[in-house]
């Protein structure tokens, strides 16, 4: 899982980003142990019908939808035939549905277009980037179907997976996303993604400016230590508990967003 792709991200960005140097390098070393990146909808398609995976399969992702991952990445990919899903948040992408909160230069929708003519899938990630679970339900419906009917009505079709924004769900979310019509979603996590987690909660490794190229290599070939993923699993756990407390305050007062 990565975010932006710069030399010079915005402080925002910057612990989640990584540089374009650094980004080379990677796809270099899959390249080298000969990973095939397949994109989420094909992983979703081959693990529900029982069908073939290419030899070592590999899922690269981009979140948010950073300017850097046309600039930089885009670049890097096709210099290996290599493919990725980019998921998308439609009011964050430059352009006439903007909303405040974009943490720095996004893509505008002539270089969505572009990235998925080059291949890429463009998966949704809601319209405004908020944590889904706190939403009311009229709100959660909104952001995951304004994103998906953007996408379709700027791309001419419409997405099949969805990234759930700071990558926690609850039940009530994945079967929003589900009832939106898509086939597959991710979380984090901060683990390999496996058929038994299902396809509504698969997990992601997040690539950070930290990773270092030996961790890199660790986390593909599925050696990665428990100081690999420690911090980033401790986080998630806490913000599952964090948002559990929150939504339960909810509940009692009757309040809801």
């Amino acid at each position: 899982m990565y975010h932006a792709v710069g030399a010079a991200p915005s402080p925002a960005a910057y612990a989640l980003s990584v540089s374009p140097a650094a980004f080379a390098e990677q796809l270099e070393l899959l390249a080298d142990r000969g990973f095939t990146p397949v994109t989420t909808r094909e992983l979703g398609d081959a693990w529900r019908s029982g069908g073939p995976l290419p030899a070592r399969p590999v899922l690269i992702t981009f979140d948010d939808g950073y300017e850097g991952v046309h600039r930089h990445a885009l670049p890097l990919l096709a210099r290996h035939g290599f493919t990725a899903t980019l998921f998308a948040t439609t009011g964050w992408l430059r352009g006439p549905y903007g909303t405040p909160g974009a943490p720095d230069t996004m893509l505008g929708w002539d270089q969505v277009r572009a990235l998925a003519r080059a291949g890429l899938e463009i998966g949704a990630h809601s319209h405004s980037h908020p944590q889904l679970d706190q939403l009311g339900d009229a709100r959660l419906r909104s952001e995951i179907e304004l994103c998906r009917d953007l996408l379709h009505g700027e791309l001419g079709c419409g997405p099949v997976s969805f990234a759930y924004p700071y990558g926690y769900s609850s039940r009530r979310v994945r079967q929003a996303v589900r009832d939106a019509g898509f086939a597959q979603s991710l979380a984090v996590g901060n683990a390999l993604a496996r058929p038994r987690q299902g396809p509504y909660a698969l997990r992601r490794i997040t690539v950070r400016r930290r990773t270092t190229a030996a961790e890199f290599e660790r986390l593909v070939e599925g050696r990665s230590g428990v100081r690999d993923v420690a911090r980033d699993r401790a986080l998630t756990k806490g913000y599952a508990v964090v948002r559990r407390s929150r939504q339960a305050v909810r509940k009692v007062t009757g309040t809801g967003v």
